[in-house]
């Protein structure tokens, strides 16, 4: 198949380990910034909040929250051109609902006299909210969905991915507890361009289980 999306999903790698020297455009990285917010959420609550990892100070403080445990994924995190900090909010209320409401209303998606209304959608939020008012394995997916739309646009641009579950979400919590404000990371993604020397999954074949075992049309 010959499709541009199929191209870049054929192309796209988790790669290994980075080009130190290269760096991501200004351009480049406006578009992403624009497709991470874009992207969809269940009510479009948009539980999250993204924190880039750009400049060398950033960069030296994501690399102390390794200290603990999964260090083979440190060495992403100075070569990479950025790292982004995926994170969800683990009590998603009302007012925070309210914010999309307000902003719906602002850009005319809702009428401003279908405010309350608008709030009828939050009972899916009650649904997945338990007696602490925790709501954190829903906000969390929502929060991958962003993180596949990401990469998705990442391999459009050319540009080489990692995402990375081995992160010390305790550490980083603590790091950039005024960053993250409550919010929660436990995925974070390396964007940069690969080493075309060093990483050898980049030589590696595509491999994917077939059609036929994991799509059933009916």
């Amino acid at each position: 198949m010959t499709h541009p999306i199929i191209r870049d999903l054929e192309s796209r790698h988790t790669a290994k380990r980075y080009d130190a020297t290269k760096r991501i455009s200004q351009d480049n990285l406006a578009v992403l910034y624009s497709a991470m917010r874009l992207s969809p959420s269940s009510i479009n609550s948009q539980p999250w909040k993204f924190v880039v990892i750009e400049s060398d100070a950033a960069k030296e403080r994501m690399h102390t929250t390794f200290a603990n445990k999964f260090q083979f994924n440190q060495p992403h995190i100075k070569a990479a051109s950025h790292i982004i900090l995926f994170a969800y909010n683990p009590k998603y209320k009302r007012d925070d609902y309210a914010q999309v409401i307000d902003a719906d209303i602002k850009n005319g998606r809702t009428q401003s006299e279908n405010r309350e209304q608008a709030f009828g959608a939050f009972a899916f939020v009650d649904m997945n909210t338990d007696e602490q008012g925790n709501n954190a394995a829903w906000t969390k997916a929502q929060t991958y969905i962003a993180l596949g739309n990401t990469m998705h646009a990442a391999a459009r641009l050319g540009i080489d991915t990692t995402p990375m579950e081995g992160v010390d979400a305790q550490l980083i919590g603590e790091e950039f507890a005024s960053e993250l404000d409550g919010y929660i990371c436990d995925v974070a993604l390396a964007l940069g361009y690969h080493d075309a020397e060093e990483d050898y999954n980049a030589k590696l074949p595509k491999s994917r289980l077939s059609k036929k075992q994991v799509i059933q049309v009916l």
